[in-house]
């Protein structure tokens, strides 16, 4: 949707003759119109320029005619009620129409109009106007919001035709005026009119024209069906009961003598029959219902242009013509019965709304577990899919099995089929699950972060699987973090979850300087190991860079002091190695220490 375009070329003006005496191309003759009758024209050019040569009144723009009417009508209107007013200008999808609505009581000053409509119709709709598209699209850009009025509101429409086929309009006022003031919504009395407004009434309707004046001598009926007034025959009475649509002329002929001559429009539009509708059976993953679908049955044979159907959650919804469901529904799982109103497009009064569908939405089988499992790779069963399987759906697995869940003993990959199946409509929902064998667990390194305030393990592992931690008899863990160890010998633990087996590992946590300073300035002068108590009959060997054994310490040594066989050694990194006893008496030596320092001078 966008803005209008100018079209190039030479309008051409389609006529609509029976209607002619429902159109003024000017301000000052607007037809008025009350109550809540609908009315049909089409538009002919346009007569003087009820703008003065300006440019443009609100969204309206200067036509290629030079001015801003083009094939143009006017109605006018006063309210008679407090709510909510809006109306609804249909047409045909092929033509570009536009509209501007101004709260004035004269045409010599209608100032700003207060809704306003200048997009094109490159979308194709059916409808513009104030309020809600009668055929309950929400995306369209040719509706203005809705008017709040009280009573005594004078207002100008003005109807322009932009295209360049003209086949003519519907107006069909809406809101809720028409709901609390069915009648009088809109003033009839600014029609100074012997037989009163215009009669919009559906086929089969009797209505009757009644002329009666107190001092009449005779009366004479006239209709035009579009080539003239032509005599009634037989129609001399005070009252007429027309039968076809037609401009009805009535001439009384008075005692003074005098004549009076009225005119009024009686147009009858076609009673629509609703066809029985065939219940529907959807699933939720459509997201949506187009219920246009439904248009073919409930119409049958009747002319899909000459009515509009709208579908509703109520009864009385879908009688008073409120609440139309959008054109797609979006769908929520339920039973829902569908109210269908037809009704003719020329006048909304004359409906069916006797017939209705039940639509009922299927609830996708849910299928929650988990889309990885793990086995132990020397032999193991995990069982996967829906533990807790839905009363009414089916289940089958691309393996063969019609169980909601399996027990699986080999890696692989499993999908899972739910079914929920009603009238014939089948609601389908797959997942697959990834079967992993896990590898048993294994330590690769151990990582001590010592020689710090909060000594940090982490262990490091290439198997692939779920594993969990433990230090000492502490708690198993998922990570492979420990902090806040104290020094001393530990026992690390690594399992599988699913109880594949379990490793463990000796560590030795100590703490000790990364250099010291042997210049005899009392401040770091020696280097040994902390912690070195903790451990039974420890022993470090302290090595230069060759391998060659320099010094030997006991937990009672004071540490190194640089020098080997009393002679100070030069600075450079040495390294260190330690041997203590274990729990079971054996003798070992600690593994994954960064067992080196330096010395500096």
């Amino acid at each position: 949707m966008q803005p209008k375009l100018w079209l190039i070329g030479i309008l051409f003006l389609g006529i609509l003759n029976i209607l002619n005496g429902q159109i003024s191309q000017d301000c000052s003759t607007a037809i008025p119109i009350c109550s809540n009758t609908p009315v049909n024209g089409g538009t002919d050019g346009f007569g003087t320029d009820d703008f003065s040569g300006a440019d443009r009144s609100g969204c309206l723009l200067e036509t290629t005619t030079g001015f801003i009417e083009s094939n143009s009508a006017w109605y006018r209107f006063r309210t008679n009620a407090s709510g909510q007013l809006g109306f609804n200008i249909g047409f045909d999808s092929s033509e570009d129409w536009d509209f501007a609505l101004y709260r004035a009581s004269d045409c010599n000053n209608l100032g700003d109009p207060v809704r306003c409509n200048f997009f094109d119709n490159s979308e194709s709709r059916t409808y513009m106007g104030v309020g809600e598209d009668p055929g309950g699209a929400t995306d369209t850009f040719l509706y203005e919001p809705w008017l709040d009025v009280v009573p005594g509101e004078d207002y100008y429409l003005l109807i322009n035709n932009f295209s360049n086929t003209n086949s003519g309009f519907s107006i069909q006022f809406s809101g809720n005026i028409f709901e609390t003031n069915p009648n009088d919504a809109l003033d009839c009395s600014i029609i100074d009119n012997l037989l009163g407004p215009p009669l919009a009434v559906c086929e089969g309707e009797l209505v009757q024209l009644d002329a009666t004046t107190a001092n009449a001598v005779s009366y004479q009926w006239f209709s035009d069906t579009g080539s003239g007034f032509t005599p009634i025959a037989g129609a001399t009475a005070a009252t007429y009961q027309p039968l076809t649509s037609a401009l009805y002329r009535v001439q009384v002929n008075t005692s003074d003598p005098s004549q009076i001559i009225s005119d009024v429009q009686v147009a009858f539009s076609p009673s629509p029959t609703t066809y029985s509708l065939t219940d529907e059976v959807v699933c939720a993953d459509m997201g949506s219902f187009d219920l246009s679908l439904k248009n073919t049955e409930a119409l049958g044979s009747q002319d899909p242009d000459a009515f509009r159907l709208s579908y509703h959650l109520s009864q009385a919804a879908a009688d008073s013509g409120t609440g139309a469901l959008p054109v797609s529904w979006p769908l929520n799982p339920g039973l829902y019965t569908i109210y269908v109103r037809t009704s003719s497009q020329t006048n909304p009064n004359c409906f069916d709304t006797s017939q209705q569908f039940n639509l009922e939405v299927l609830a996708m089988p849910q299928l929650l577990f988990a889309e990885e499992v793990f086995i132990c790779e020397n032999g193991g069963v995990a069982q996967i899919g829906e533990l807790n399987p839905e009363i009414g759906v089916s289940y089958s697995w691309d393996t063969g099995e019609t169980t909601s869940s399996l027990n699986v003993s080999s890696p692989g990959s499993y999908t899972l089929t739910a079914s929920r199946t009603q009238s014939g409509t089948n609601c389908v929902v797959q997942r697959t699950v990834a079967v992993v064998a896990s590898t048993p667990p294994s330590i690769d390194e151990v990582l001590i972060e010592d020689l710090q305030v909060a000594n940090r393990v982490t262990i490091t592992t290439y198997a692939i699987g779920d594993f969990e931690y433990a230090l000492d008899d502490g708690p198993f863990q998922s990570s492979p973090v420990f902090s806040e160890v104290f020094a001393g010998s530990h026992q690390l633990y690594m399992r599988d979850s699913l109880g594949c087996g379990t490793v463990s590992e000796t560590i030795t946590v100590v703490g000790y300087n990364a250099f010291f300073t042997p210049n005899a300035d009392g401040s770091n002068d020696f280097w040994r190991i902390e912690g070195l108590e903790e451990l039974s009959n420890p022993v470090v060997y302290i090595f230069d860079r060759y391998g060659k054994l320099l010094k030997q310490l006991s937990p009672d040594d004071p540490g190194w002091d640089g020098t080997f066989r009393g002679n100070p050694l030069p600075a450079s990194d040495y390294w260190f190695r330690l041997n203590y006893t274990n729990q079971l008496g054996e003798r070992v030596e600690a593994k994954f220490l960064n067992a080196h320092f330096s010395l500096k001078r």
